[in-house]
């Protein structure tokens, strides 16, 4: 299939992990390279849609405070996780130091970026303690964050 998540078999997957998932040269010789932060068990559990929107815009915002690489973090439809997207040619150990350093910023934060009418357009759909659990809960699993199965 062409999607390459549709390839994984997600059955033999153990959340949580950091994957590459992707790794595209562009044209005109750049690369940008897509990671799989899967938060949740594949088909197992999922997080809330507020906790996944609130993820969205705290790691979105914060993540570009460690890097000026950070293209995309998009959350995935099945509610188990983010795509993060980086501009060039990433080691694992650097992509999970700047996870890690983005979800400690996900703790520490007072408020939802952009968590209103006018920058969001479901503003009321957020939950700050939310996000910062599952960030805390994901955090605390750091040493597994590079075994995706079994």
């Amino acid at each position: 299939m062409n999607v390459e998540s549709f390839n994984l078999d997600h059955r033999t997957v153990v959340a949580p992990f950091v994957r590459l998932a992707d790794r595209k040269a562009l044209p005109h010789g750049d690369v940008i390279q897509k990671y799989d932060l899967r938060f949740c068990q594949p088909n197992r559990e999922h997080l809330e849609m507020p906790t996944v929107h609130s993820l969205e815009h705290l790691m979105a915002e914060h993540a570009r405070n460690h890097s000026t690489q950070v293209i995309d973090i998009s959350p995935m439809g099945c509610q188990t996780g983010f795509y993060l997207i980086l501009q060039g040619e990433w080691d694992d150990d650097d992509v999970l130091d700047l996870v890690q350093a983005t979800l400690e910023d996900v703790l520490t934060a007072t408020e939802v970026p952009a968590a209103n009418e006018v920058q969001c357009g479901w503003g009321a759909n957020h939950t700050l303690e939310g996000a910062q659990a599952a960030a805390r809960a994901f955090l605390a699993k750091r040493a597994e964050w590079s075994q995706v199965t079994a």
